[in-house]
Protein backbone atom coordinates (compact mmCIF):
# COMPACT_ATOMS: atom_id res chain seq x y z
CA UNK A 1 0.00 0.00 0.00
CA UNK A 2 1.27 3.37 -1.13
CA UNK A 3 1.75 5.78 1.15
CA UNK A 4 2.82 9.73 -0.14
CA UNK A 5 3.97 11.00 2.91
CA UNK A 6 6.40 13.25 0.82
CA UNK A 7 5.87 13.49 -2.55
CA UNK A 8 6.32 16.93 -2.83
CA UNK A 9 8.93 19.19 -4.04
CA UNK A 10 10.08 22.72 -2.92
CA UNK A 11 8.94 25.03 -5.47
CA UNK A 12 6.89 27.45 -3.94
CA UNK A 13 6.02 30.75 -5.40
CA UNK A 14 5.85 34.24 -3.40
CA UNK A 15 2.08 35.02 -2.87
CA UNK A 16 0.55 38.21 -3.41
CA UNK A 17 1.04 40.72 -0.64
CA UNK A 18 -2.58 41.12 1.69
CA UNK A 19 -4.57 44.19 1.75
CA UNK A 20 -4.19 44.31 5.59
CA UNK A 21 -0.67 45.66 6.95
CA UNK A 22 0.66 42.34 8.85
CA UNK A 23 3.53 41.84 11.58
CA UNK A 24 4.83 38.61 11.97
CA UNK A 25 6.09 36.87 15.01
CA UNK A 26 8.25 33.96 14.20
CA UNK A 27 9.27 32.83 18.05
CA UNK A 28 8.87 33.83 21.22
CA UNK A 29 12.31 35.27 22.99
CA UNK A 30 11.16 33.83 26.16
CA UNK A 31 8.75 31.18 27.19
CA UNK A 32 7.26 29.17 30.76
CA UNK A 33 5.70 25.84 29.93
CA UNK A 34 3.56 24.55 33.25
CA UNK A 35 2.28 21.41 32.52
CA UNK A 36 -0.64 19.57 34.36
CA UNK A 37 -1.17 16.05 34.43
CA UNK A 38 -3.93 14.21 32.66
CA UNK A 39 -7.55 14.76 34.87
CA UNK A 40 -8.43 11.21 35.44
CA UNK A 41 -5.15 9.41 34.71
CA UNK A 42 -4.86 7.08 37.71
CA UNK A 43 -1.61 7.03 39.08
CA UNK A 44 -0.99 3.49 38.69
CA UNK A 45 -1.75 4.42 34.84
CA UNK A 46 0.99 4.85 32.34
CA UNK A 47 1.22 7.82 30.05
CA UNK A 48 -0.45 7.13 27.21
CA UNK A 49 2.24 9.22 24.28
CA UNK A 50 -0.44 8.58 21.98
CA UNK A 51 -3.09 10.36 23.97
CA UNK A 52 -1.98 12.86 26.15
CA UNK A 53 -5.04 13.78 27.94
CA UNK A 54 -3.38 16.50 30.12
CA UNK A 55 -2.71 20.35 29.08
CA UNK A 56 -0.24 23.28 29.78
CA UNK A 57 -0.48 26.93 30.49
CA UNK A 58 1.93 28.14 28.25
CA UNK A 59 3.36 32.36 28.47
CA UNK A 60 5.36 33.93 26.06
CA UNK A 61 7.34 37.18 25.67
CA UNK A 62 7.49 38.46 22.12
CA UNK A 63 8.97 41.78 20.97
CA UNK A 64 7.46 42.81 17.97
CA UNK A 65 7.16 45.88 15.50
CA UNK A 66 3.58 47.26 15.18
CA UNK A 67 2.45 49.52 12.73
CA UNK A 68 -0.16 52.76 12.89
CA UNK A 69 -3.89 51.55 11.76
CA UNK A 70 -5.46 48.54 11.81
CA UNK A 71 -3.35 45.94 10.66
CA UNK A 72 -2.61 41.79 11.64
CA UNK A 73 -0.43 40.63 14.45
CA UNK A 74 0.67 36.68 13.51
CA UNK A 75 2.29 34.72 16.13
CA UNK A 76 3.74 31.83 14.93
CA UNK A 77 4.97 28.65 16.54
CA UNK A 78 2.16 28.43 19.32
CA UNK A 79 1.13 25.05 20.46
CA UNK A 80 -0.87 23.37 17.84
CA UNK A 81 -3.28 22.01 20.51
CA UNK A 82 -3.78 25.82 21.64
CA UNK A 83 -7.14 26.54 22.96
CA UNK A 84 -8.12 30.15 21.00
CA UNK A 85 -10.30 31.22 23.39
CA UNK A 86 -8.14 30.89 26.78
CA UNK A 87 -5.43 32.75 25.37
CA UNK A 88 -4.74 36.68 27.00
CA UNK A 89 -2.31 39.03 24.72
CA UNK A 90 -1.01 41.90 27.15
CA UNK A 91 1.39 44.73 26.19
CA UNK A 92 -0.33 45.91 23.02
CA UNK A 93 -1.36 49.71 22.54
CA UNK A 94 -4.83 49.58 22.23
CA UNK A 95 -5.84 45.72 22.79
CA UNK A 96 -6.98 43.32 20.69
CA UNK A 97 -9.99 43.54 18.55
CA UNK A 98 -10.43 39.93 17.50
CA UNK A 99 -8.50 36.55 18.01
CA UNK A 100 -8.40 33.84 15.41
CA UNK A 101 -6.47 30.21 14.92
CA UNK A 102 -5.01 29.57 11.97
CA UNK A 103 -5.54 25.56 12.04
CA UNK A 104 -5.55 24.95 8.89
CA UNK A 105 -1.66 23.57 9.00
CA UNK A 106 0.50 22.43 5.73
CA UNK A 107 0.57 18.80 5.32
CA UNK A 108 0.77 16.26 2.25
CA UNK A 109 -2.86 15.74 2.95
CA UNK A 110 -4.27 19.69 3.49
CA UNK A 111 -1.99 20.49 0.69
CA UNK A 112 -3.28 18.13 -1.67
CA UNK A 113 -7.06 18.93 -0.80
CA UNK A 114 -6.58 22.95 -0.67
CA UNK A 115 -5.18 21.94 -3.96
CA UNK A 116 -8.30 20.93 -6.00
CA UNK A 117 -8.96 22.01 -9.20
CA UNK A 118 -5.66 23.68 -9.08
CA UNK A 119 -2.33 22.78 -11.68
CA UNK A 120 0.65 20.82 -10.59
CA UNK A 121 3.34 18.89 -12.34
CA UNK A 122 3.50 14.92 -12.30
CA UNK A 123 7.05 13.94 -11.94
CA UNK A 124 7.82 10.37 -13.02
CA UNK A 125 10.44 8.09 -12.92
CA UNK A 126 10.21 5.12 -15.46
CA UNK A 127 13.52 2.80 -16.40
CA UNK A 128 15.45 5.41 -14.24
CA UNK A 129 14.09 8.03 -17.16
CA UNK A 130 12.61 11.31 -15.18
CA UNK A 131 9.44 12.86 -17.11
CA UNK A 132 7.24 15.30 -16.05
CA UNK A 133 3.87 16.08 -17.02
CA UNK A 134 1.55 19.05 -16.91
CA UNK A 135 -2.08 17.98 -14.73
CA UNK A 136 -4.65 19.81 -12.93
CA UNK A 137 -6.18 17.98 -9.53
CA UNK A 138 -9.54 16.43 -10.03
CA UNK A 139 -9.91 14.86 -7.10
CA UNK A 140 -9.98 14.86 -3.34
CA UNK A 141 -7.03 13.34 -0.93
CA UNK A 142 -9.11 9.77 -0.25
CA UNK A 143 -9.21 7.24 -2.55
CA UNK A 144 -7.40 7.36 -6.15
CA UNK A 145 -5.39 10.83 -7.24
CA UNK A 146 -7.00 11.53 -9.97
CA UNK A 147 -5.18 13.79 -12.12
CA UNK A 148 -6.57 15.59 -15.46
CA UNK A 149 -3.53 15.80 -18.26
CA UNK A 150 -3.45 16.61 -22.00
CA UNK A 151 -4.35 12.95 -22.73
CA UNK A 152 -7.31 12.65 -20.37
CA UNK A 153 -7.85 11.72 -16.75
CA UNK A 154 -5.44 9.34 -15.23
CA UNK A 155 -4.57 8.00 -11.53
CA UNK A 156 -1.26 8.72 -10.36
CA UNK A 157 0.53 5.57 -8.90
CA UNK A 158 -1.14 2.94 -10.95
CA UNK A 159 1.25 2.19 -13.37
CA UNK A 160 4.53 0.17 -12.70
CA UNK A 161 6.68 4.47 -12.44
CA UNK A 162 7.35 5.89 -9.40
CA UNK A 163 5.13 8.87 -9.29
CA UNK A 164 5.54 12.23 -7.22
CA UNK A 165 3.39 15.55 -7.48
CA UNK A 166 5.43 19.55 -7.54
CA UNK A 167 3.23 22.18 -6.43
CA UNK A 168 3.59 25.90 -7.83
CA UNK A 169 2.24 27.59 -4.96
CA UNK A 170 1.25 27.03 -1.26
CA UNK A 171 -2.66 27.80 -1.00
CA UNK A 172 -3.90 30.74 0.59
CA UNK A 173 -4.69 29.87 4.40
CA UNK A 174 -2.42 27.10 4.86
CA UNK A 175 0.35 27.51 7.50
CA UNK A 176 3.70 25.87 7.77
CA UNK A 177 3.29 26.75 11.55
CA UNK A 178 0.42 26.47 14.33
CA UNK A 179 -0.68 30.63 14.59
CA UNK A 180 -2.67 32.80 16.39
CA UNK A 181 -3.08 36.16 14.79
CA UNK A 182 -5.00 39.13 16.66
CA UNK A 183 -6.12 42.11 14.87
CA UNK A 184 -5.83 45.66 16.94
CA UNK A 185 -5.64 48.82 15.94
CA UNK A 186 -2.80 51.39 16.74
CA UNK A 187 -2.64 54.80 17.56
CA UNK A 188 1.24 54.85 15.76
CA UNK A 189 3.59 52.72 15.00
CA UNK A 190 5.79 51.27 18.20
CA UNK A 191 7.85 48.73 19.34
CA UNK A 192 6.67 46.86 22.04
CA UNK A 193 7.18 43.58 24.12
CA UNK A 194 3.67 41.37 24.00
CA UNK A 195 3.60 38.63 26.44
CA UNK A 196 0.94 36.22 25.04
CA UNK A 197 -0.40 33.37 27.55
CA UNK A 198 -2.53 30.25 26.69
CA UNK A 199 -3.66 26.70 27.42
CA UNK A 200 -3.12 23.81 25.26
CA UNK A 201 -3.96 19.98 25.08
CA UNK A 202 -1.27 17.34 24.62
CA UNK A 203 0.83 17.48 27.26
CA UNK A 204 1.07 15.12 30.49
CA UNK A 205 3.52 14.78 33.33
CA UNK A 206 4.49 12.16 36.20
CA UNK A 207 6.57 11.23 39.14
CA UNK A 208 8.79 8.05 38.52
CA UNK A 209 9.69 6.16 41.71
CA UNK A 210 13.21 3.53 41.69
CA UNK A 211 13.08 1.64 45.29
CA UNK A 212 15.95 -0.83 45.57
CA UNK A 213 15.97 -2.50 48.60
CA UNK A 214 19.16 -2.96 51.22
CA UNK A 215 20.12 -6.60 52.07
CA UNK A 216 17.65 -7.29 54.90
CA UNK A 217 14.89 -5.53 53.12
CA UNK A 218 14.81 -3.04 56.18
CA UNK A 219 15.59 0.01 53.74
CA UNK A 220 16.04 0.90 50.06
CA UNK A 221 17.56 3.56 47.83
CA UNK A 222 14.86 5.62 46.33
CA UNK A 223 15.61 7.92 43.10
CA UNK A 224 12.57 9.56 41.38
CA UNK A 225 12.49 11.31 38.69
CA UNK A 226 9.93 14.03 36.72
CA UNK A 227 8.52 12.19 33.02
CA UNK A 228 6.99 15.37 30.93
CA UNK A 229 5.56 14.57 27.76
CA UNK A 230 4.49 16.28 24.84
CA UNK A 231 1.95 15.13 21.99
CA UNK A 232 2.34 18.93 20.55
CA UNK A 233 4.33 19.44 17.25
CA UNK A 234 5.78 22.57 18.24
CA UNK A 235 8.50 22.42 20.20
CA UNK A 236 9.38 25.00 23.50
CA UNK A 237 13.36 26.01 23.10
CA UNK A 238 14.71 26.81 26.26
CA UNK A 239 11.74 27.18 28.46
CA UNK A 240 11.21 27.62 31.94
CA UNK A 241 9.11 24.72 32.97
CA UNK A 242 7.15 23.84 36.11
CA UNK A 243 4.47 21.07 36.82
CA UNK A 244 1.83 20.59 38.76
CA UNK A 245 0.85 18.22 41.53
CA UNK A 246 -2.95 17.65 42.40
CA UNK A 247 -6.08 17.71 40.98
CA UNK A 248 -7.47 21.15 38.88
CA UNK A 249 -11.04 20.90 37.89
CA UNK A 250 -11.75 21.32 34.32
CA UNK A 251 -14.83 20.88 32.57
CA UNK A 252 -14.00 19.84 29.63
CA UNK A 253 -11.27 17.29 28.34
CA UNK A 254 -8.78 16.13 25.88
CA UNK A 255 -9.83 15.52 22.32
CA UNK A 256 -8.29 12.82 20.44
CA UNK A 257 -5.43 14.04 18.40
CA UNK A 258 -4.50 10.43 16.83
CA UNK A 259 -2.07 11.45 14.13
CA UNK A 260 -3.10 9.02 12.00
CA UNK A 261 -5.87 11.11 10.63
CA UNK A 262 -2.87 12.28 8.85
CA UNK A 263 -2.10 9.26 6.76
CA UNK A 264 -2.37 9.69 3.10
CA UNK A 265 -3.09 6.98 1.17
CA UNK A 266 -3.41 6.84 -2.38
CA UNK A 267 -5.49 3.73 -3.78
CA UNK A 268 -6.29 2.62 -7.65
CA UNK A 269 -9.60 3.28 -8.32
CA UNK A 270 -10.50 1.63 -5.41
CA UNK A 271 -7.96 -0.87 -4.37
CA UNK A 272 -5.14 -0.06 -2.66
CA UNK A 273 -1.73 0.38 -5.00
CA UNK A 274 1.03 -2.42 -4.93
CA UNK A 275 4.43 -2.06 -6.53
CA UNK A 276 6.14 -5.02 -7.83
CA UNK A 277 9.55 -6.00 -6.28
CA UNK A 278 11.42 -4.49 -9.40
CA UNK A 279 9.83 -0.90 -8.96
CA UNK A 280 9.66 -0.01 -5.28
CA UNK A 281 9.35 3.41 -4.24
CA UNK A 282 12.03 5.60 -4.20
CA UNK A 283 12.55 8.37 -1.17
CA UNK A 284 10.64 11.36 -2.08
CA UNK A 285 11.92 15.04 -1.36
CA UNK A 286 10.59 17.30 1.34
CA UNK A 287 9.27 20.62 1.17
CA UNK A 288 11.13 22.64 3.57
CA UNK A 289 8.10 24.17 5.38
CA UNK A 290 7.42 20.55 6.03
CA UNK A 291 10.13 19.75 8.45
CA UNK A 292 7.64 20.25 11.17
CA UNK A 293 6.09 16.65 10.03
CA UNK A 294 9.68 14.66 10.35
CA UNK A 295 9.36 14.58 13.62
CA UNK A 296 6.09 12.75 13.88
CA UNK A 297 7.31 10.29 11.78
CA UNK A 298 10.59 9.47 13.51
CA UNK A 299 8.24 9.01 16.70
CA UNK A 300 9.18 10.00 19.96
CA UNK A 301 12.81 11.22 21.37
CA UNK A 302 13.26 10.07 24.86
CA UNK A 303 15.62 12.58 26.82
CA UNK A 304 16.91 11.85 30.72
CA UNK A 305 18.49 14.63 31.97
CA UNK A 306 20.05 14.83 35.84
CA UNK A 307 22.32 17.95 36.47
CA UNK A 308 19.72 19.34 38.80
CA UNK A 309 16.74 18.01 40.46
CA UNK A 310 13.26 19.67 40.48
CA UNK A 311 12.71 22.15 43.17
CA UNK A 312 9.11 22.05 45.30
CA UNK A 313 7.38 24.95 45.90
CA UNK A 314 3.80 25.75 47.82
CA UNK A 315 1.02 26.49 44.97
CA UNK A 316 -2.21 27.20 47.66
CA UNK A 317 -3.54 23.48 47.68
CA UNK A 318 -1.83 22.28 44.73
CA UNK A 319 2.07 21.58 44.45
CA UNK A 320 4.49 23.17 41.95
CA UNK A 321 7.47 21.62 40.98
CA UNK A 322 9.90 23.96 39.21
CA UNK A 323 12.86 22.55 36.63
CA UNK A 324 16.03 24.95 38.19
CA UNK A 325 17.46 25.02 34.77
CA UNK A 326 15.72 26.12 31.19
CA UNK A 327 14.79 23.02 29.46
CA UNK A 328 13.33 22.12 25.70
CA UNK A 329 10.05 21.01 26.00
CA UNK A 330 10.08 19.43 22.51
CA UNK A 331 7.82 18.06 20.03
CA UNK A 332 6.25 14.68 20.57
CA UNK A 333 9.13 13.82 22.85
CA UNK A 334 9.33 12.78 26.67
CA UNK A 335 11.72 13.59 28.51
CA UNK A 336 12.99 12.88 32.45
CA UNK A 337 14.52 15.41 35.15
CA UNK A 338 15.86 14.43 38.50
CA UNK A 339 13.52 14.74 41.37
CA UNK A 340 15.41 13.21 44.26
CA UNK A 341 17.95 10.57 45.46
CA UNK A 342 17.74 9.45 49.11
CA UNK A 343 20.06 6.26 50.12
CA UNK A 344 18.79 3.89 52.60
CA UNK A 345 15.15 5.20 53.88
CA UNK A 346 13.60 3.13 56.11
CA UNK A 347 10.86 0.72 54.47
CA UNK A 348 8.84 -2.12 55.56
CA UNK A 349 7.52 -5.13 53.12
CA UNK A 350 4.40 -6.23 54.12
CA UNK A 351 2.14 -9.17 52.84
CA UNK A 352 -1.50 -7.72 52.52
CA UNK A 353 -4.55 -9.52 52.33
CA UNK A 354 -8.19 -7.77 52.48
CA UNK A 355 -11.30 -10.04 53.95
CA UNK A 356 -14.27 -9.08 52.87
CA UNK A 357 -17.78 -9.30 54.83
CA UNK A 358 -18.47 -13.13 54.15
CA UNK A 359 -15.05 -14.24 55.23
CA UNK A 360 -13.36 -14.52 52.06
CA UNK A 361 -10.00 -13.19 51.15
CA UNK A 362 -7.96 -12.14 48.10
CA UNK A 363 -4.41 -13.46 47.61
CA UNK A 364 -1.59 -11.12 49.69
CA UNK A 365 0.00 -8.60 48.09
CA UNK A 366 3.46 -7.77 48.48
CA UNK A 367 3.31 -3.98 49.74
CA UNK A 368 6.04 -1.45 50.15
CA UNK A 369 5.35 0.78 52.52
CA UNK A 370 7.78 4.00 54.25
CA UNK A 371 7.34 7.25 56.27
CA UNK A 372 7.69 10.37 54.37
CA UNK A 373 9.53 11.92 57.30
CA UNK A 374 12.48 14.31 57.79
CA UNK A 375 14.03 11.90 60.05
CA UNK A 376 13.21 9.01 57.94
CA UNK A 377 15.25 10.92 55.13
CA UNK A 378 12.44 12.32 53.21
CA UNK A 379 9.65 14.92 54.36
CA UNK A 380 9.13 16.38 50.82
CA UNK A 381 5.58 15.94 49.00
CA UNK A 382 5.75 13.57 46.76
CA UNK A 383 3.62 13.32 43.38
CA UNK A 384 1.80 10.89 42.27
CA UNK A 385 3.50 8.16 39.91
CA UNK A 386 4.63 4.47 39.16
CA UNK A 387 6.91 2.23 41.60
CA UNK A 388 9.59 0.01 40.22
CA UNK A 389 10.98 -1.99 43.15
CA UNK A 390 14.05 -4.03 42.93
CA UNK A 391 16.29 -6.33 45.26
CA UNK A 392 20.07 -7.06 45.42
CA UNK A 393 20.77 -11.32 44.14
CA UNK A 394 24.07 -11.57 43.26
CA UNK A 395 26.16 -8.90 41.82
CA UNK A 396 22.59 -7.30 40.05
CA UNK A 397 19.37 -6.49 41.38
CA UNK A 398 16.05 -8.05 39.85
CA UNK A 399 12.67 -6.37 39.43
CA UNK A 400 10.53 -8.25 41.76
CA UNK A 401 7.62 -5.54 41.00
CA UNK A 402 5.55 -2.51 40.40
CA UNK A 403 3.13 -0.65 41.61
CA UNK A 404 1.84 3.21 42.30
CA UNK A 405 1.58 5.77 44.91
CA UNK A 406 -0.89 9.11 44.96
CA UNK A 407 -0.12 12.26 46.22
CA UNK A 408 1.90 12.57 49.42
CA UNK A 409 2.00 15.40 51.79
CA UNK A 410 4.77 14.95 54.20
CA UNK A 411 3.93 13.31 57.16
CA UNK A 412 1.97 11.15 55.32
CA UNK A 413 2.84 6.94 55.32
CA UNK A 414 3.63 6.15 51.34
CA UNK A 415 2.52 2.80 50.38
CA UNK A 416 2.83 1.11 46.61
CA UNK A 417 1.30 -2.71 46.27
CA UNK A 418 3.55 -4.03 43.49
CA UNK A 419 2.83 -7.86 43.19
CA UNK A 420 0.63 -10.73 44.10
CA UNK A 421 2.58 -12.99 46.49
CA UNK A 422 3.45 -16.71 45.64
CA UNK A 423 5.02 -17.56 48.62
CA UNK A 424 2.34 -16.45 51.14
CA UNK A 425 -0.94 -17.49 50.92
CA UNK A 426 -4.11 -16.73 53.42
CA UNK A 427 -7.30 -19.48 53.38
CA UNK A 428 -10.53 -19.40 54.43
CA UNK A 429 -12.95 -21.30 56.50
CA UNK A 430 -16.50 -21.50 57.28
CA UNK A 431 -16.16 -24.42 59.41
CA UNK A 432 -19.84 -24.30 61.71
CA UNK A 433 -22.57 -22.00 62.21
CA UNK A 434 -25.28 -21.22 64.65
CA UNK A 435 -28.20 -19.24 64.81
CA UNK A 436 -27.76 -16.00 63.91
CA UNK A 437 -23.83 -16.22 63.57
CA UNK A 438 -20.92 -18.08 60.90
CA UNK A 439 -17.35 -19.52 62.39
CA UNK A 440 -14.71 -18.42 60.17
CA UNK A 441 -10.97 -19.65 60.50
CA UNK A 442 -8.40 -17.78 58.06
CA UNK A 443 -4.84 -19.21 58.10
CA UNK A 444 -2.16 -17.82 56.63
CA UNK A 445 1.02 -19.50 55.53
CA UNK A 446 5.03 -18.22 54.81
CA UNK A 447 6.36 -20.38 52.31
CA UNK A 448 9.98 -18.46 52.70
CA UNK A 449 12.52 -19.71 54.96
CA UNK A 450 12.80 -16.32 56.64
CA UNK A 451 10.21 -14.44 58.47
CA UNK A 452 7.40 -11.91 56.96
CA UNK A 453 5.29 -9.24 57.92
CA UNK A 454 1.70 -10.23 57.13
CA UNK A 455 -2.02 -8.21 57.45
CA UNK A 456 -5.45 -8.83 57.02
CA UNK A 457 -7.51 -5.76 55.83
CA UNK A 458 -11.67 -6.51 57.17
CA UNK A 459 -13.77 -4.84 55.20
CA UNK A 460 -16.68 -4.66 58.63
CA UNK A 461 -17.10 -1.17 59.43
CA UNK A 462 -18.68 -2.87 63.05
CA UNK A 463 -16.75 -4.59 65.09
CA UNK A 464 -19.55 -5.76 66.93
CA UNK A 465 -20.51 -8.32 64.93
CA UNK A 466 -17.60 -10.04 65.33
CA UNK A 467 -16.68 -12.18 68.81
CA UNK A 468 -15.17 -14.97 69.63
CA UNK A 469 -11.69 -13.45 68.43
CA UNK A 470 -8.32 -16.17 69.07
CA UNK A 471 -6.25 -13.42 68.04
CA UNK A 472 -5.61 -9.96 68.63
CA UNK A 473 -7.39 -7.02 66.02
CA UNK A 474 -6.06 -3.35 65.50
CA UNK A 475 -7.42 -0.12 64.25
CA UNK A 476 -6.38 1.82 61.71
CA UNK A 477 -7.80 4.58 59.23
CA UNK A 478 -11.30 2.79 60.32
CA UNK A 479 -9.72 -0.60 59.08
CA UNK A 480 -9.82 -3.23 61.08
CA UNK A 481 -6.30 -5.52 60.85
CA UNK A 482 -4.76 -8.52 61.78
CA UNK A 483 -1.28 -8.24 62.02
CA UNK A 484 1.64 -10.65 63.18
CA UNK A 485 4.98 -11.77 62.29
CA UNK A 486 5.25 -15.25 60.51
CA UNK A 487 7.91 -17.21 61.36
CA UNK A 488 9.72 -18.93 58.06
CA UNK A 489 7.53 -22.07 56.91
CA UNK A 490 4.71 -21.62 59.22
CA UNK A 491 1.47 -20.82 59.01
CA UNK A 492 -0.98 -19.26 61.86
CA UNK A 493 -4.40 -19.29 62.41
CA UNK A 494 -7.15 -16.60 63.37
CA UNK A 495 -10.93 -17.56 64.45
CA UNK A 496 -14.15 -15.42 64.71
CA UNK A 497 -17.80 -15.52 65.16
CA UNK A 498 -20.00 -13.18 62.69
CA UNK A 499 -23.33 -12.02 63.37
CA UNK A 500 -25.95 -11.99 60.46
CA UNK A 501 -26.72 -8.94 59.02
CA UNK A 502 -30.45 -7.29 61.06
Amino acid sequence: MTKLWASFVALIALLGAPATAQSISPTPDKVAVTIYRAPDRPAAEAIDRDWLQGYALITEQRRVRVPAGRSVLRFEGVAAGILPESAIVSGLPQGVREKNLDADLLSPRSLFARSFGRPVTIRREIAKKVVEVAGIIRSGPDGAAILQTRDGFEAVNCGPQTDSLIFPEVPVGLAAKPTLSVELDAPSAADVTVTLSYLAWGFDWQANYVATLRPGGQSADLIAWVTLASSDTTSFAQAETMVVAGKVKREDRAPYRGYEKEAFEFHCFGRPVYRSEGYAAAPLPVMAPMAMMESEAVGYDIVVTASRRVVQEDFGDLKLYRVPDRTTVAALAQKQVALLERPAVPVQLVYVAKVDADGDATTPRITLRWLNRKETGLGVPLPAGPVAVFQPRGGTSLLIGEGSIDDKAIGEEVEAQIADATQVTIESDNPDSGKGWEGYVLTATNANPYPVSFEAQFALEDQSRMSRLTGKLTRKDGKLLWRLEIPANASRPFGYRLADRD
